[in-house]
């Protein structure tokens, strides 16, 4: 959280006094309210930073999950495909469910539409090359499962691409674009 308004004040505080006694045009307040604005940018960028590294997160929490019921050892390749294919497949259910229940001849909701695309961005991404960590590598498995959630400890991992063909390619992280 950024502490550069609370560090303006301070300082204004100790030069001034209370803030209070402050005109409307003076240095110090445009001062301050330079320092607010640059704090709510700041928090603005860190928010949507959080929000589009969501789904690594995701992804790595459930192939962590995957490494985990496997008591930490390296996967197989093709139950690395078949997680894969969990992954992708993941949110089926929940759109032919609202599928069911919207009424005939109704438009879809805008939920659904993103489920959708979303779907058909996974199933993109797999045919291409799915980024995940390394699985089939001991040490990368071990790091894996010793993974406590945060970003930073994310870059330490290998990671590839697996097509639904079955290539493999080393891969960096975090993704550089669109695969």
């Amino acid at each position: 959280m950024p502490k550069t308004l609370e560090r303006t004040r301070k300082a204004i505080a100790k030069k001034k006094g209370p803030i209070e006694s402050l005109h409307q045009y003076s240095r110090d307040s445009k001062r301050l309210h330079r320092a607010q604005v640059r704090d709510e940018k700041l928090e603005k960028i860190a928010a949507s930073r959080k929000k589009s590294d969501k789904p690594y997160l995701e992804r790595a929490t459930f192939f962590q999950e995957a490494v985990k019921q496997n008591e930490g050892q390296p996967l197989e390749i093709d139950t690395i495909q078949e997680l894969i294919k969990t992954f992708v497949h993941q949110h089926d259910e929940e759109l032919s469910e609202m599928k069911k229940t919207r009424r005939a001849g109704r438009p879809a909701s805008a939920k659904e539409d993103l489920l959708k695309l979303r779907i058909d961005r996974l199933q993109k991404e797999y045919q291409n090359g799915f980024l995940l960590p390394v699985l089939d590598n001991e040490e990368n498995a071990t790091l894996l499962h010793r993974w406590e959630g945060s970003w930073s400890y994310l870059t330490t991992l290998k990671w590839a691409r697996i097509s639904s063909a079955g290539s493999v390619q080393n891969s960096s992280f975090p993704p550089r674009g669109e695969h």
